[in-house]
């Protein structure tokens, strides 16, 4: 579906040297000398270049927050959907200071927001399906799914920006998250069901129970990465990982936000492996299951700043060590230029 090409690494001796010889110890700048490789492999060795940086915000409704495990009922999708395209809330704040531009994106909420000339919609249906005893959607959605997103950032691609977060908005998404990388990585499931946005004892271990119990009933479909999502699996989620892959076959930066969206990117990388070159991971999110996810995919978050927000809010943040990055390799003298004796 997707023709994803591993990033070419020919250059990189070629960048490390040039990242070596700027006026600093080898190595002082720390994540930043890494962050910097990876972007100047992506955009080029003479020059990093970031353009138009954009987040998609994908927001859908999940059945199984009929159980009542979350902190708020899945009208509340909706109305931080609306919230989204008022400017009102912390992605607008981050996006409008680092000057990222944002599209919203309805994939499936319970009901659609009619007049609203701002929202895309690539609407699913009105919700998933409970997947506690039926699956989440079909496989003629998941295809469906990935190809909508896909179009997002192609469509984005064609117009400049070649810098692509991802957030998500969806009441009872934490709880798809945990099952998705529960069937992929086999980790125990006590290692993967967090709180989501703050439940108390009781409603944790209701949501662990129903997970075990989704798990078990799917566990002859959970063959790979299509078949997961069909089983547990979120419109947005879906949605996601069709666009992170579109956006790696664009060589396009893709900026990883929490634990939903490295739901997204763990599922990518097991279908296209190479997709993961093209990622920078922003934060590691306060939930339970990330730390391991991330320990697992093999890598390193930019932020650790306790967040279990979503929306995009760790991809905006980290943006400006993007920009950090790029203004080192591209400005900051050489020992050769400066005319200083090589420390």
């Amino acid at each position: 579906m997707f023709n994803i090409k591993k990033l070419d690494s020919s250059d990189e001796a070629i960048i490390k040297e040039k990242i070596n010889k700027k006026t600093k110890p080898i190595g002082s700048l720390g994540k930043l000398e890494h962050l910097a490789l990876k972007l100047a492999l992506i955009t080029g060795k003479e020059k990093i270049k970031l353009r138009n940086p954009t987040i998609l915000i994908f927001a859908g409704d999940h059945g199984i927050a009929k159980e009542n495990i979350s902190i708020a009922p899945s009208e509340v999708t909706k109305q931080m959907v609306l919230n989204f395209l008022n400017g009102g809330a912390a992605i607008n704040c981050f996006c409008d200071e680092n000057e990222i531009a944002i599209e919203v994106i309805d994939t499936g909420i319970l009901s659609p927001l009619d007049n609203e000339p701002h929202l895309t919609s690539q609407r699913l249906g009105p919700g998933t399906k409970n997947f506690i005893n039926t699956k989440a959607m079909s496989m003629e959605t998941v295809v469906r799914g990935l190809k909508f997103g896909a179009n997002n950032s192609y469509k984005h691609a064609d117009s400049g920006c070649n810098v692509i977060g991802f957030g998500e908005m969806g009441i009872g998404n934490t709880s798809s998250a945990a099952a998705i990388m529960k069937a992929l990585t086999n980790s125990d499931l006590d290692e993967c069901v967090g709180r989501g946005s703050g439940v108390d004892e009781p409603t944790f271990k209701k949501k662990q129970a129903l997970i075990k119990q989704a798990l078990e009933f799917h566990s002859p479909n959970l063959t790979n990465p299509k078949n997961i999502l069909s089983a547990v699996g979120g419109f947005e989620i879906v949605q996601m990982v069709g666009a992170m892959l579109a956006a790696t076959e664009k060589q396009m930066i893709v900026l990883v936000d929490g634990f939903i969206a490295s739901a997204a990117a763990l599922v990518a990388t097991k279908m296209y492996p190479e997709a993961k070159d093209y990622m920078v991971f922003c934060h590691r999110s306060q939930e339970l299951g990330h730390r391991k996810m991330l320990r697992i995919m093999g890598v390193d978050p930019l932020l650790s700043l306790d967040m279990r927000l979503g929306e995009g809010t760790g991809a905006a943040i980290a943006y400006p060590l993007l920009k950090a990055a790029a203004c080192f390799y591209n400005e900051m003298a050489s020992f050769e230029s400066a005319g200083i004796k090589e420390i």
